[in-house]
């Protein structure tokens, strides 16, 4: 096994590839009770056209099928239900579907080689009948119209509207009732069959564990699956400009929602990281709960709660969130803009980089604290084609003059947008 150590956290991670392409990350955590593992794929929601390796014509499938199949893996053959033999055995299990991948996991104290059986066992062995399908759109199609009714949902998803003229991390990961009344079985096992491929996929388990052993316990509950070639990903060409400046709807909140975005590109993978950081300290001195405009808004009664500051990337987007709830969203987003053009004019205060960058450091550190944020981080990242230690290398020497370099590149004003919820 490879073994890469970060002597700041004092954590090593194990990483293996094995011969049917699987790649298995172990993160051991001596003397702590809690075990953690998620089996992700990579394969979301955005991997709606493709070509499948060995063929030369591209597959389309409705928009919905990564979470629908996500659904459905838990059903097994013999009538049980996956999660319910594993709530039995008194782990916690869930799932989840992003744009970029989908993931199995559990938590545990007791119980991890028993519940690890059936983790491996209801992913490996999918099971999927007309009738069980067709039961499921009605489960699904409630859960469209439930994230409908939901304003935090529709702000974001109406920011990325605003942002993304074509690409589809902009649609509901989930489909639509219409998108998803073309899911057959056929469909969910052409789709299984490409992507959830050992070679598509990776595991992560935090606790404590010896490697070898645990090792050879995962090789011996995998299924004879040979890994297949590369899985060619079919997306749209998307232009630099925003779609719009302003999106509203109106909804029942007690207060306006808003979402500001800023539209930014993907950059080579070892860039990533380095950005990423920089837009997290960048976000902080602008708007962050320690920045002068948040005390500002706040003392003006516009702004009571800090806003929650995201930046998000996958394969072929990237972008800038500010969310938050006020009763003057565009007041916010004025004295945002005016912020920002301030900054790139003036420069930043080193002496509020060094601190909000210190704090930053100290909350990744904070991270590497719990099983579940450890393993969850190393698989996200991991699809990222990133390595999450490389955060706590990176957060040390970035500098000031990279800082501003991002500020003035990506804080571009034309590539702004608000999204708002009214009452």
């Amino acid at each position: 096994m490879q073994i890469i150590e970060n002597t700041k956290v004092k954590e090593k991670v194990y990483i293996e590839k094995l011969e049917n392409g699987l790649t298995i990350l172990i993160i051991p955590k001596k003397g702590i009770q809690k075990k953690f593992v998620i089996w992700g794929v990579n394969y979301g929601s955005n991997d709606s056209k493709f070509i499948v390796p060995g063929e030369n014509q591209e597959t389309e499938v409705p928009k919905g099928v990564a979470h629908f199949l996500e659904h459905k893996m838990f059903e097994q053959e013999s009538g049980v239900n996956s999660l319910d033999t594993l709530t039995a055995l008194g782990v916690e299990a869930n799932a989840y579907t992003t744009n970029d991948h989908t993931a199995y996991l559990f938590e545990c104290t007791e119980n991890f080689y028993p519940a690890l059986d059936e983790l491996m066992d209801y992913v490996q062995h999918p099971y999927f009948t007309d009738q069980n399908v067709e039961k499921e759109k009605g489960i699904i199609g409630q859960e469209i119209m439930m994230y409908d009714d939901y304003p935090e949902w529709k702000v974001y998803l109406n920011a990325l509207e605003a942002m993304y003229h074509e690409n589809p991390v902009k649609l509901d990961i989930t489909g639509t009732i219409e998108t998803i009344s073309h899911i057959d079985k056929d469909i969910l096992y052409k789709c299984y069959n490409t992507f959830y491929n050992p070679s598509n996929m990776a595991m992560v388990i935090c606790g404590d564990f010896e490697p070898d052993q645990l090792l050879e316990e995962i090789k011996k509950r995998l299924i004879d699956k040979k890994a297949n070639g590369e899985i060619k990903r079919i997306y749209p060409e998307e232009p630099e400009e925003i779609v719009q400046e302003k999106i509203e709807q109106t909804m029942d909140v007690s207060e306006p929602l808003f979402t500001i975005g800023i539209k930014d590109k993907l950059v080579d993978t070892k860039e990533r990281v380095k950005k990423h950081i920089a837009i997290e300290i960048l976000l902080n001195m602008i708007i962050g709960k320690s920045s002068k405009l948040y005390q500002k808004l706040y003392d003006e009664g516009i702004l009571f709660v800090t806003p929650s500051l995201d930046y998000e990337y996958g394969r072929e987007y990237a972008h800038v969130l500010i969310t938050g709830q006020s009763k003057e969203p565009e007041k916010v987003y004025q004295d945002f803009k005016q912020t920002v053009a301030q900054m790139k004019q003036n420069g930043i205060d080193v002496k509020e980089f060094t601190r909000i960058k210190k704090r930053i450091y100290g909350e990744n550190v904070k991270e590497f604290n719990d099983t579940a944020d450890i393993a969850r981080m190393f698989l996200s990242d991991f699809f990222k084609e990133i390595n999450s230690f490389d955060f706590l290398d990176e957060i040390a020497i970035i500098n000031e003059q990279y800082v501003e370099q991002v500020l003035k590149e990506i804080f571009d004003e034309n590539k702004m947008i608000i999204s708002v919820i009214k009452k």
